[in-house]
């Protein structure tokens, strides 16, 4: 497949679409690779996160993909600076429609979008930030109504989601003013911090809200986390812990997710330790292997992840790597920001090199796989970085991923499977 440039690119409004020459080490002889650039202009659009456990940006029918609208992105946004939230119209030409805006966003995690599982055709899930007293809450929004229909406000311990079960029963809530603190780049500039004063609280910790209730208790905290360290490292030290990368398995009956500390600290003596726990909160669970920090649920117990130059299959329960997948000729950076498709039958590897992102896409069921050539990331580094973060569609054949237009700005992109069988 050649790679063909658009002949023309106008600004705000005309959207071109890439054939992506193919870089195949292995044979693939069923599927190509075709990239459409969706958003362009003058303002930068993105959908943030990656697409771990099903974090789908498309609504159930297709038509609308989520995503925010910023000015800039060469800094973090300071704490009176709203996102805009869109959605794009896929059978419209992609034409951008603005709904709302949020001040619980930043530039690597967005605002945690996620399209309600009880109704995923109308409602999404974002975070918010209440301007006048930092606290952060989740928003349920309905493009039918076009309007906010629900809030999840916690007054004196305010939490905002950290990832929605695939059944739409629930979310993982997190205090992300802790975050900002401890790790900026996972938290909300201006969000209130509510436990500061404990390096791990009794009080704070992975919350769990009930969707339909709203009613909130807390699943493990972070004095349960620090016992569990201490039993695990004695001699440890650290200014306070933080959590990061809350995600549920995909039948919602375990979460996995890091805890950490020491991530401001020059010397990078770091804490980053897996931990999971069942849904109820038993069964928690300090893991000593670590399988990178960007793994995914496949089925039941099992998560894909790394380990040293392998991309690998980790079993929870057993707490022992079971398999691997493909071979390190497939996956360059078996750490790299990584998707399993919701039918489970494709599996994506999204890796820098250089000022580039690539995105390797494996056929679990023939193990065929192709390498998409490379979109520019840019020269944004540390906490405004472009990290690769591929997210599936519901019918498991196209990607959105990040990338720079011509012009320099941040735009959205579709990785979009096509099949070459004639």
């Amino acid at each position: 497949m050649n790679y063909k440039f658009p002949l023309s690119i106008l600004r705000n409004c005309l959207i071109f679409l890439l054939a992506v020459s193919v870089n195949a080490i292995g044979q693939s002889s069923n599927f190509d690779l075709e990239i459409e650039q969706i958003t362009s202009g003058e303002k930068h659009h993105f959908f943030g996160y990656i697409g771990q456990c099903q974090t789908i940006p498309w609504n159930s029918n297709g038509q609308y993909i989520l995503g925010l609208e910023i000015d800039s992105i060469d800094r973090m946004p300071k704490a009176e600076e709203a996102a805009t939230i869109i959605l794009i119209n896929t059978r419209k030409n992609n034409k951008i429609i603005r709904i709302d805006k949020t001040y619980a966003w930043n530039p690597q995690q967005g605002t945690m979008f996620y399209w309600n599982p009880l109704a995923p055709k109308k409602q999404f899930f974002f975070n918010d930030r209440d301007v006048e007293t930092g606290e952060v809450y989740t928003v349920v929004y309905d493009i039918k109504k076009k309007k906010r229909v629900r809030e999840y406000r916690y007054k004196g311990t305010p939490i905002g989601n950290g990832g929605v079960a695939a059944d739409g029963s629930a979310w993982l809530g997190l205090n992300y003013g802790r975050l900002a603190r401890l790790r900026p780049v996972t938290g909300y500039p201006g969000a209130l911090d509510w436990s500061k004063d404990e390096i791990a609280p009794e009080y704070d910790g992975v919350f769990i809200v009930d969707v339909k209730s709203g009613e909130k208790r807390l699943l493990v905290s972070y004095a349960q986390l620090q016992e569990k360290l201490i039993e695990y490292q004695p001699e440890l030290k650290h200014d306070g812990l933080f959590i990061n990368h809350t995600l549920w398995s995909r039948d919602g009956n375990q979460v996995y997710f890091f805890a950490r500390a020491g991530w401001n600290e020059q010397d990078y003596n770091r804490i980053n330790v897996p931990f999971s726990v069942h849904a109820d909160g038993s069964g928690l669970s300090l893991h000593e292997t670590h399988i990178g920090g960007h793994p995914e649920w496949a089925d039941g117990s099992i998560l894909i992840g790394r380990q040293g130059k392998k991309q690998i299959f980790y079993d929870v329960d057993k707490k022992k790597v079971v398999g691997q997948m493909g071979n390190p000729d497939m996956f360059p950076n078996p750490e790299g920001d990584i998707s399993l498709s919701p039918d489970g039958n494709w599996f994506v590897n999204g890796y820098k090199k250089g000022t580039e992102n690539f995105y390797a896409v494996f056929n679990r069921r023939d193990s065929t796989f192709i390498q998409s050539a490379g979109l520019s990331n840019g020269a944004f580094s540390g906490d405004i970085r472009i990290d690769p973060a591929p997210r599936w569609n519901r019918t498991s054949d196209a990607i959105l991923v990040p990338g720079i237009d011509s012009n320099k700005t941040r735009q959205m992109f579709i990785i979009r499977l096509v099949s070459n069988e004639n």
